[in-house]
Formats: C-alpha cells, sequence, structure tokens
C-alpha cells in the first residue's frame, strides 16, 4: 500500500494530524471536526509505514465505540495487520495485562471477575453477617459506595458509617479469597501491578510501542495513571479529545488531563481540528462566541465551508406549556411545509425532568419519538414505584403493583413471608392482599410479622377508601403518602449520590405536577382516569422504540457525539443553564462547555428557549432566563417574544387559508 493512500481525503490539519506517528501528540479535535476519520487513518498510516500491528493499540471508552473504529480500520488495512491490533476499552485492556501478571499480586490469573449482580449478592451476605437482618445498610447502596470510594480514590474509611467501613473491608478480603475481583478493581489493580512491578510495565511498554486513547477529555485520574504506566521511553502516545466538549466531571473525568498535557509528556505536538463539518457558520460563531468566555481551555475556533445559515432564533415562552406546544407544532407543520422526516429533529433539555411534557404532547399528536441516552419519564425506577402504590390504592387486588410497593421502601415484610403469601394466594385463588389479611394465613406467622402485615394492609385499605371518592385530590393524597412512608429519604439511601438522589427526587415532584395538571383539566374518572391515561402513553412509546426512530428527545450530556438538521434547546433558564449548584460547586465552567456541546448538535436550523414561568406543585412560580445569553453574540441571533410568534403564526395561517378559497374558487 502506497504511504500517500492512507492520507488522502483529509485537509491540512487532519493530514498532520494523522501523518504525525512519533513522540507525544495531542490532537485537539472541536466539535464535527472528523475526529474518528483521523485516528482510523492515523492507525492505517501507521500500518502502511511498516509499523507492526501488534505494536499499535487504540483505547476508547464504550464497547460500542471500540467495535465501531475496529470495523471502520478494517476496511482500511489488510486483514493479517487488522487482526493484529489491540482496539479496546480500558477495562478490557485491564483483564488482559491482570491475565498475565495479576500472581504478583497474590491473586491467580484465572481470576473470576464479579458484575453488578454478583457484588450485591456477596455484600448483602455480608451485611447480614455483620450487622444481622435488620440493618438499614442496603447492599446495592453499599455497592455504589464502594464503587464510587474506588474510582475517586477516596478511603471508604472517610464516611461517618463505621459499618460501611467494616463491610468494605470484608468485602475486600473475600473478594480475594474467592480469586474475584469487580470491575473497579480492574483499572485499580493494573495500575498497581504495573507501578510495583517494573518488569511487567517493562513488558507492557515492549509490547505497545504506540498508543492512541480517543476522548481524551472524560479521562480520570487512574485512567492517566495507568496511560503513564504503559507509554515506553520512546513516548509514542497520541491523544484525541476536546476540552471545550469536557461535560464528565460529575462522573470523576479530570479536565487537567488534556490542559496539562504537556505536564505528563514534554514538548508534544499540538494539532488543532478546527474545520466543521457538520454545522453552518452562524450556528459555529455563536458556539465560539459562548465558550471564549471559559478561562481555562486551549484556544480554537470552529469554522464550516458549509455557508453561513439563518439565524439562531432565542425566543422567550410564557410558560413550559405554551413552550412545547410552540415546539411540537412547529416540528408537525416545518416536517410537512419541508418534506424532512421525523429523525431529523430534536429536544434538547439539561435535565430529565424536562422531557415528560414534551412526551405527553408528542404522544397525544401521534408524533413518533425516542429517547436517546436515558429512559421514558414513566419508566424511572421511582415514578414506577409511585404509579405501583397509586394502582394499588385503585385496585389493591393488583399483585404486581402490590410486589412492587412492598419493598419500595422496605417495609419489615420479609421475602419468606412475602414468598408464603404469594403461594397461599395461588392455592386459594385469591389476591397476594387478600392473603395477606386472611386470618388463617396470619395465624402462621411470628408476631413481628404479622405487626409488620397489618400495618401495611390498613395502609393500603386507608389510602383506597380515599383514593375511591370522587372529589379525591389525588395529587395532594400522593404528596401525603410520599411524606408518610418516607420516600425521599428511602431515594437519598438507595442512589449512588447525592445528586441521583436530587434527580430522582425533581422526577417525583414533576409527576404530582402532572397530576395537578390532570386535576385542573377536569379529566374524568379521577384516580383512575390518570392511571389509564398514563398506561395509554407507555402503550404507544412501546410501538416507538419498535420503530426506533422518531423525534430525539435527548439531554445535552446524552447528546454528546450526536448531530440533528433541526435543533430546540429548551428551559434555558438560571438555575437550570447553568445548574443552581454550579456556583458553589464552582462547575459554571462545565455547565457553560454543557451548553456548547447542545448548540454544536446542529447541523442547519437551531431555536433556543426560555420561560418566564413554570408551575411548582400547582403555582405559577417566575424563572429568570440563562445568565449565559449574556454571554452570545446577539449578531447571529433573533430574539423573538412568543406573542410576535404566534402572531407571525396565525397571519401566516390566515393567508394559507385564503390560497386555498382562492384555488378552490379557481377550481370550482
Amino acid at each position: 500500500m502506497p504511504r500517500k493512500s492512507a492520507l488522502e481525503g483529509l485537509n491540512p490539519a487532519q493530514r498532520e494530524a494523522a501523518a504525525q506517528l512519533s513522540g507525544p501528540v495531542l490532537i485537539l479535535a472541536g466539535a464535527g471536526t472528523g475526529k474518528t476519520r483521523v485516528i482510523t487513518t492515523r492507525i492505517a498510516h501507521m500500518v502502511a509505514s511498516r509499523i507492526p500491528a501488534s505494536q499499535i493499540l487504540a483505547v476508547t471508552f464504550t464497547n460500542k465505540a471500540a467495535t465501531e473504529m475496529r470495523e471502520r480500520v478494517g476496511t482500511m488495512v489488510p486483514q493479517p495487520a487488522a487482526k493484529e491490533l489491540t482496539i479496546s476499552t480500558f477495562h478490557s485492556l485491564c483483564v488482559r495485562i491482570l491475565r498475565t501478571c495479576i500472581d504478583k499480586l497474590g491473586y491467580k490469573k484465572n481470576f473470576a471477575i464479579y458484575t453488578q449482580s454478583d457484588q450485591v449478592g456477596l455484600l448483602r451476605k455480608i451485611i447480614v453477617r455483620k450487622a444481622g437482618k435488620n440493618e438499614n445498610l442496603d447492599a446495592k447502596t453499599a455497592q455504589m459506595m464502594i464503587s464510587t470510594a474506588k474510582n475517586k480514590g477516596i478511603p471508604i474509611s472517610e464516611h461517618d458509617d463505621a459499618l460501611i467501613t467494616e463491610v468494605y473491608r470484608a468485602y475486600q478480603r473475600e473478594l480475594k479469597q474467592l480469586n474475584a475481583v469487580d470491575f473497579d478493581d480492574l483499572l485499580l489493580l493494573a495500575v498497581k501491578v504495573l507501578e510495583e512491578h517494573p518488569d511487567a510495565r517493562k513488558f507492557w511498554q515492549r509490547k505497545f510501542r504506540y498508543l492512541m486513547v480517543d476522548e481524551f477529555q472524560d479521562t480520570n485520574s487512574l485512567q492517566m495513571n495507568l496511560l503513564r504506566l504503559l507509554v515506553g521511553p520512546e513516548q509514542n502516545v497520541c491523544v484525541v479529545g476536546d476540552d471545550d466538549q469536557s461535560i464528565y466531571g460529575w462522573r470523576g473525568a479530570e479536565i487537567s488531563n488534556i490542559l496539562d498535557f504537556e505536564r505528563f509528556f514534554a514538548n508534544p505536538k499540538v494539532v488543532k481540528l478546527e474545520e466543521n463539518y457538520r454545522s453552518t457558520n452562524t450556528i459555529l460563531n455563536l458556539a465560539n462566541s459562548l465558550i471564549r468566555h471559559n478561562r481555562d481551555r486551549r484556544e480554537k475556533t470552529l469554522w464550516s465551508s458549509k455557508g453561513e445559515g439563518g439565524k439562531v432564533r432565542l425566543v422567550a415562552m410564557p410558560d413550559a406549556e405554551t413552550e412545547a406546544e410552540m415546539i411540537v407544532n412547529e416540528i408537525i407543520d416545518t416536517k410537512r411545509v419541508d418534506g424532512r422526516e421525523w429523525d431529523e429533529y430534536a429536544i434538547l433539555f439539561r435535565m430529565n425532568t424536562q422531557s415528560r411534557i414534551f412526551e405527553e404532547l408528542l404522544r397525544s399528536n401521534e408524533v413518533p419519538y425516542r429517547i436517546i441516552g436515558g429512559q421514558s419519564f414513566y419508566e424511572r425506577r421511582e415514578i414506577k414505584d409511585l404509579l405501583a402504590y397509586l394502582s394499588l390504592f385503585v385496585q389493591p387486588g393488583d399483585d404486581v403493583s402490590l410486589l412492587r410497593a412492598i419493598g419500595s421502601p422496605p417495609r419489615g415484610i420479609g421475602g419468606g413471608t412475602i414468598a408464603a403469601a404469594t403461594e397461599f394466594s395461588i392455592e386459594r385463588q385469591i389476591s397476594i392482599h387478600e392473603a395477606l389479611c386472611d386470618l388463617e394465613f396470619q395465624a402462621t406467622l411470628s408476631g413481628k410479622a404479622r405487626g409488620a402485615v397489618n400495618r401495611f394492609t390498613d395502609f393500603i385499605d386507608r389510602y383506597h377508601d380515599s383514593a375511591m371518592t370522587d372529589s379525591c385530590n389525588y395529587a395532594a393524597m400522593t404528596e401525603a403518602m410520599i411524606e408518610e412512608i418516607d420516600y425521599y429519604d428511602y431515594l437519598k439511601r438507595t442512589c449512588k449520590n447525592a445528586d441521583e438522589a436530587n434527580v430522582r427526587i425533581r422526577n417525583v415532584r414533576e409527576m404530582i405536577e402532572a397530576m395537578y395538571t390532570h386535576i385542573g383539566k377536569r379529566k374524568k374518572n379521577g384516580l383512575r382516569g390518570y392511571l389509564d391515561s398514563v398506561a395509554l402513553m407507555q402503550d404507544k412509546e412501546d410501538e416507538d422504540k419498535e420503530k426506533g426512530w422518531g423525534v430525539s428527545l435527548i439531554t445535552m450530556h446524552a447528546a454528546k457525539g450526536l448531530e440533528f438538521p433541526v435543533c430546540f434547546i429548551v428551559g434555558v433558564e438560571e438555575g437550570v443553564l447553568p445548574h443552581s449548584r454550579s456556583v458553589e460547586e464552582g462547575t459554571r465552567d462545565e455547565e457553560r462547555r454543557l451548553f456548547y456541546v447542545g448548540i454544536t448538535r446542529a447541523m442547519e436550523v437551531l431555536t433556543i428557549t426560555w420561560c418566564h414561568s413554570r408551575k411548582r406543585y400547582g403555582d405559577r412560580m417566575p424563572c429568570q432566563k440563562s445568565s449565559f445569553f449574556k454571554e452570545l453574540d446577539d449578531t447571529y441571533l433573533d430574539i423573538v417574544n412568543y406573542e410576535d410568534l404566534a402572531g407571525q403564526q396565525a397571519s401566516d395561517d390566515i393567508a394559507d387559508d385564503y390560497f386555498e378559497r382562492m384555488k378552490a374558487m379557481l377550481a370550482g
């Protein structure tokens, strides 16, 4: 294969990046600048330059990304070379390292890798052994705390809870006795063996003389340590990333890895990819004007040969309901007029809770949609928990809902009692609720179990009586029930961290808001009617999932790497974007990067909206537009109020109607 053929079709900056094969190389790949093409071409160029394929290692974050890269490179190099290349995730690379030298750390080489369910099972046994069956520490919570501590390098002993420290030590001891490691150990132990054993380190440095890392801005300190240990004296390391798209700090990503690359690898060749193949110049100029306000960044300016394009609309909406109606109507209208496909449209938001109102409107208008990188609002754990309770209040004989509710949160009714009640209900052909109330069944229980069962059935019966009244305010009833069962406290105890708990609590509050709206519309059949409407929405959603296409509903975090011809970024308000926590946590720059990622998803048309007010518990609360708007260059903006937009649409409709009547008259 002639050497030049591998680099054909690249622009000058891409060619410079792909041609530099030796020494440290930092490729700053801006949004939409053809990053994957550069990586795969660089690998092909290495092979064409007679570098043995077995000495080339490319590392990325997900199995999907590794598979795609492997497939693409497979079409660019001879088949024997393709088989010799190592293109993998960090975790699979660590497994490969540990299979050769984990014995140096006192394990056998045929170690087992524990999945999350294996971990939870082991932790459950340890917790019972250490603290008894009635201990409040949940095994899933313990697993999450241990995982976070390992990834962030925080000693578990820093937790106030002495029990978790004890459980952690016992867990690590027993894992080793079982000759097993968990997923987090893979990275930790690979770094440990390479640090402590120079012979192992030299073996792997000789094995992989040329290293590449994709999405480098997402690496954490542990992954950076692994990379430094693997890079040999020749320093043939190439990393590809974009500090302007570093949006996973909350997950442990260290932006300093890319900003201070020279501190780790001296005198690197730095190549900037700035020609964007995705968006119009107006969209890119707007994004550039925003991101320049970040203090710590590597300067780059995106540009495109796709032309200027139309201005970005910035629309002030009266409220969230109007915002959703305007956007959904506009999608329906422009699809018809412009002949677009549904999957050319995307609605982007900062928080998952913002999707609910769009989901409902898209469904009611029979517009297919898909949730990318997350669950549908009504599929989330906390929402399903509460729907189970509400279904049970309407129909106590609903066994599926009862079995979910009885453990969310746990009611002191053990698995043995639940299994016995289920068996009793099958024998007698009655519901589990009836079995729990049956005196004959209760006679088989201990006094403690009988007390817990009676408290639970009394609780259901009391709420059943309230739920079945015509005047039932089921939104207020749900709030009272949440308080009675300490549901928010349960979420805090069973989430990985405070952020996840806060998101789930917000989802619950959003659901209650939807219930107040449902009541306000004076829909028939009360709570039963509300549950029916939710069930019908979920049925429609299952159909859309099967089709696998439609309007994309997506958080900005999940949108990285994607692109859509028409984008709407919604709810851009102070406290939402930037998030209210960003000031106290010092993450305002990351919030700005998140907005930048959102803007650079749009290819042709971009609309940004914010609301003057939103409903909270049935009351209207004022909102402020995002402080980031002051940083956007208004040269590229068309700033409009909804009223002007609505007036313009109304006059367009009148004109359309007039022309239709004229055509009909002429035809007649």
